[in-house]
């Protein structure tokens, strides 16, 4: 999958990645009306008008970009109700030929970060048969526990042909409250990096490593240290825009082949409708908005991985 996602980003020529990150508010009115009309002021009416939502923004966007990154919290927030949306999301853009980056964010001892490895990019066996749950292509896995929480998603990709971001240096204020601790003088993100290069080698791509990382847009310094302590990772990059991320600043998470690094953008692209600059678009152009925020932000990308 890793190749797919390569193949994908060189030639629309766009290292972005959506992030269907839907908070009630940024779904148009008129969308959550219709939902409530058919299903009441209930979890499922939320649930269905998240759908409804994400469903026109990938139907504006697909032919642009190359994955969609849900983050499963904003529809666990909505109970099973808010997991079939989520369910119903993966599925759609896996429909339109996206690759699906489930930001799940997980990790614990061994057999429970099996079980969700299997759940999310794996088959359960019941009975005779095998089933896929969340079917992501890749997920997003949190390394504190060390590598019996982040083995067995290798083990299940390995099987699968699919891959993880392990968190190294995330773009959250705080995160330097742990992350920047120093180990014998080497930061602990950059130990962490130096694990996931290693994790990398037994799962490689023609060029690239099924086992990338999440570096925030916000530390395009420690981007750099880090791009060469993980040269054949792929880097997931948040924080680009609304976060404070500029793009000039994420050339150093690329490589010289203008490659290796996604970054994503949330709220600024699928509440784009809701900024100054996409006002015009109005709420029942929301989708269209979104279109015109991926076309922007390829346009500005290019100072970051153009060589």
């Amino acid at each position: 999958m890793i190749n797919k996602l390569v193949s994908k980003i060189q030639k629309l020529e766009a290292p972005i990645v959506v992030g269907l990150d839907p908070m009630l508010n940024y779904v148009p009115e008129y969308v959550q009306k219709k939902a409530y009309a058919e299903y009441g002021e209930t979890l499922k009416g939320a649930g269905e008008a998240i759908f409804a939502y994400n469903k026109a923004i990938i139907d504006a966007t697909h032919d642009l970009i190359p994955a969609v990154k849900p983050q499963i919290a904003m529809y666990e927030q909505f109970g099973i109700e808010g997991l079939i949306a989520f369910q119903k999301t993966c599925e759609y853009a896996k429909s339109k030929d996206l690759v699906i980056i489930g930001d799940i964010k997980r990790g614990d001892i061994g057999s429970t970060s099996a079980a969700y490895a299997v759940g999310h990019v794996g088959q359960v066996s019941v009975g005779a048969n095998k089933y896929r749950g969340f079917d992501e292509d890749f997920v997003t896995v949190n390394p504190y526990l060390g590598s019996d929480g982040v083995r067995p998603f290798i083990d299940v990709c390995k099987e699968e042909n699919k891959g993880i971001f392990v968190l190294v240096k995330t773009s959250n204020p705080s995160s330097g409250e742990f992350q920047d601790q120093l180990i014998d003088g080497t930061p602990l993100y950059e130990k962490v990096a130096e694990k996931v290069a290693q994790w990398g080698e037994s799962h490689m791509g023609d060029t690239y490593s099924y086992v990338g990382a999440v570096v925030g847009a916000t530390y395009p310094k420690m981007g750099e240290v880090l791009r060469k302590v993980m040269p054949k990772a792929y880097i997931l990059v948040p924080g680009y825009g609304a976060q404070g991320g500029k793009a000039k600043d994420l050339a150093p998470f690329f490589n010289e082949d203008g490659l290796g690094a996604i970054v994503n953008s949330s709220r600024g692209i699928i509440a784009a409708y809701k900024q100054e600059k996409y006002v015009s678009f109005g709420a029942e152009g929301f989708a269209d908005a979104s279109r015109q925020a991926v076309l922007d932000m390829k346009e500005d990308l290019k100072q970051a991985w153009m060589k």
